[in-house]
């Protein structure tokens, strides 16, 4: 009897254990899924532990004064209007809608000139048992022709807790007077397991954004500082890439070429960059949105700057965004129309006389796989085209202007200019020089006096 006995109550805790053993093999499984974690009060789900990170981070960087503001494109987009915030921040209990989403990490911002290295914060961070990762880069800023070379600046910081994490990206602002932040890269030294870098909105590329009005509320029970037009900010971050002009390639360029420093090239330059100024100003008024084509795009890809021997400022608009009151917004800008071309369905082109600098405007048009822009001869009517591989739009700075050109330069360029666009050329003719130009047949005579207009 005692025998059976004996055996019972073995068989007894072997099924105990393997009951326990299946338990907290789920619990593991069902941690690592992010649906609960365990902590010395009991169980909490993946979004109560979230909420919990995030109560840690805001009151850390509360105690340090650093206002950071929610830039989390998830977060962002759960936010509809205001009477949601209001309902939200009159609930008492912790809880976690809005900046607790489907990922394991919430991305906020900070501006570079409020971030100040206190080593009290790193050991605040390891007493609420945060773990921080910092990611320095060049600062752009201090790059010129003369030095390639420039101090190292914050550019991202990471604060994980068990496996969650807070991704801050600090934001500088540019002479063009907008805020830019730089691109996440690892030294080889750093662990790349850390943080799930491929999903993380922020560190890809570099991004550039107009600097945005920001309003303290409260969500989830927590207080957090946002973008006030939330919806505006999640659309410029959808095209808010940007691309540093090729200083390397540039300094090259002109060791090869020395940089015309005349009086003349000089004057022409500044009237240069007086007209893009003003151009982007009444353009950004309209609602248009532009960017450097032909040689002024040339100009920046190839040196960093205006080419002064081409004599005029391009740019491209697509002709969706074509606007009748374009022509009469310049014209009270000072800008007298030069000419025009062409028609809205068919190779319109605008030319406005500037202060001795000549604003062209080429509009393009989608043609399947390619795009174009066209081209007229007064005097003949003859019809050209001016066709460029598909391409999307990234931000960059000129003359200190915050500006876009096509994010594949290089194609872009090469189709027009072939491939020794690194080679100046004085000698240029808009009918024949080009390496994409094509002919196009020619207008209807009956239809001059509305597609030739020359003042």
């Amino acid at each position: 009897m005692a025998r059976v006995n004996r055996t019972l109550v073995l068989s007894l805790l072997i099924a105990a254990s393997c009951i326990f053993l299946l338990f907290q093999l789920f619990n593991h499984r069902q941690t690592k899924n992010g649906l609960s974690v365990l902590s010395s009060k009991g169980y909490l789900s993946g979004k109560e532990a979230h909420w919990h990170l995030l109560k840690k981070f805001l009151g850390l960087v509360h105690k340090f004064k650093l206002p950071v503001f929610l830039v989390d494109t998830a977060s962002l987009k759960l936010l509809s209007q205001d009477a949601v915030l209001y309902r939200d921040s009159q609930l008492k209990e912790p809880h976690c809608s809005f900046l607790c989403t489907h990922r394991d990490f919430t991305t906020f911002a900070l501006y570079g000139n409020l971030w100040k290295y206190d080593a009290a914060l790193l050991e605040a961070a390891a007493e609420r048992g945060l773990e921080l990762m910092e990611i320095h880069g060049k600062d752009p800023r201090l790059v010129s022709m003369d030095d390639l070379t420039a101090k190292e600046i914050p550019l991202h910081f990471l604060f994980r807790f068990n496996s969650r994490l807070v991704h801050v990206v600090v934001l500088y602002e540019r002479s063009g007077k907008y805020l830019w932040h730089g691109p996440l890269r690892l030294k080889a030294s750093m662990d790349r397991t850390f943080a799930p870098f491929g999903k993380l909105d922020y560190g890809r590329h570099a991004r550039a954004y107009d600097r945005p009005e920001l309003i303290l509320t409260t969500l989830d029970g927590l207080d957090v500082r946002i973008p006030k037009n939330f919806s505006g900010f999640l659309r410029e971050f959808s095209s808010s890439r940007f691309l540093e002009c090729r200083s390397r390639e540039a300094k090259a360029f002109f060791q090869l070429y020395p940089e015309d420093t005349s009086a003349e090239a000089v004057d022409f330059r500044m009237r240069a960059k007086s007209l893009l100024h003003l151009a982007s100003k009444v353009l950004s008024v309209l609602g248009v949105p532009f960017w450097l084509s032909s040689g002024t795009c040339l100009g920046w890809y190839r040196q960093c700057s205006i080419i002064p021997y081409s004599k005029d400022v391009d740019l491209g608009i697509w002709i969706k965004d074509y606007r009748h009151d374009i022509t009469q917004a310049f014209q009270k800008a000072g800008l007298p129309l030069k000419h025009k071309f062409g028609k809205v369905e068919d190779s319109l082109e605008l030319s406005f006389q500037g202060n001795d600098v000549k604003l062209d405007i080429f509009f393009f048009y989608d043609d399947g796989d390619v795009v174009w822009n066209g081209g007229t001869q007064a005097k003949s009517g003859r019809k050209f085209k001016y066709v460029f591989p598909r391409f999307s739009l990234c931000w960059t700075e000129l003359m200190e202007l915050k500006v876009q050109v096509p994010c594949e330069t290089g194609d872009y360029v090469t189709a027009n200019y072939g491939p020794n666009w690194n080679v100046p050329v004085k000698t240029w003719d808009w009918k024949s020089s080009p390496f994409n130009v094509q002919e196009n047949g020619v207008w209807p005579v009956r239809e001059w006096d509305d597609v030739i207009q020359v003042y």
